[in-house]
């Protein structure tokens, strides 16, 4: 039996942790130190699927491969491997943040948003489709789309990652709206909260977004070698994304399904009965 606290969606931001204690018979089964204790990515290959990385940068480390969706001859778009950079800076910051979770990860970068941050539902489809295809252990995918055309395409893609063995890590929206893929219930959905804590994760007993991380004004690189403070709800899920690769990491076997059970057991707020 679990009991939980107030209801709540999307983001802990102004409210306490304490609204949200869990306490389970069965939690006990696992928790961080088992999930990801001593474990640092390595063998692990996580896609950020975003606006591309700055692979010169030194808080991001080095980028084993990096692609880019662009306009294909006779219409439609294709995935093209590129020399890596970065069209509005975000792609880099969440490659950065997933380093210093999982330090020793092997990181890849498809690039489908450009300047001012946009990109078509074309490219994003394309770009996470291209990303499952090639058997990424975790994708990061930062963003979202409001465009419910779309939604039946992400939907089946999501689905066929999660069969396939590949983690989609996905941002809630930052406001309370309707948007794709991080309502499925296939993929890793993540909000921000807002203690200064990169290791904190915190579950949501009240869906749709399931997990919490740090999401407010978190040191990342962004390109040309500097770096920001961030805030917002992409900024959270590379810290997820890293655990995810930490847990397969060191549980090499582990399938979606046991990688969320793994980070229900490691929130903080989950406690014994």
């Amino acid at each position: 039996m679990t009991t939980i606290g107030a209801r709540l969606t999307w983001s802990l931001l102004g409210r306490d942790r304490a609204e949200i204690e869990i306490r389970t018979d069965w939690a006990g089964a696992g928790g961080a130190d088992w999930a990801w204790g001593g474990g640092d990515g390595r063998g692990v290959r996580v896609c950020v699927l975003d606006s591309g990385v700055d692979v010169g940068h030194p808080s991001v480390g080095p980028v084993a491969s990096s692609h880019t969706v662009r306009d294909a001859v006779g219409g439609g778009v294709e995935v093209v491997a590129d020399a890596g950079g970065d069209s509005c800076g975000h792609g880099t910051a969440c490659a950065s943040i997933i380093r210093m979770m999982a330090p020793e990860c092997e990181l890849h970068s498809v690039q489908v948003l450009r300047s001012g941050y946009r990109g078509s539902g074309d490219a994003l489809i394309e770009g996470v489709r291209w990303a499952v295809d090639q058997g990424y252990d975790v994708i990061n995918m930062s963003l979202s789309t409001t465009r419910r055309e779309f939604a039946q395409a992400l939907h089946e893609i999501a689905d066929r990652a999660y069969f396939g063995r590949s983690l989609l890590v996905a941002s809630a929206h930052n406001m309370p709206v309707e948007s794709f893929p991080w309502r499925f219930s296939s993929v890793i959905s993540v909000g921000s909260h807002e203690e200064d804590r990169p290791d904190l994760l915190l579950y949501n007993p009240a869906p749709p977004v399931e997990f919490f991380a740090r999401g407010v004004r978190v040191p990342a690189a962004w390109p040309g070698g500097t770096t920001r403070r961030c805030t917002g709800n992409s900024f959270a899920t590379p810290h997820v994304a890293g655990m995810c690769a930490r847990i397969l990491g060191k549980h090499p076997d582990m399938t979606p399904f046991q990688v969320k059970q793994a980070l229900f057991l490691a929130s903080a707020n989950v406690r014994r009965a």
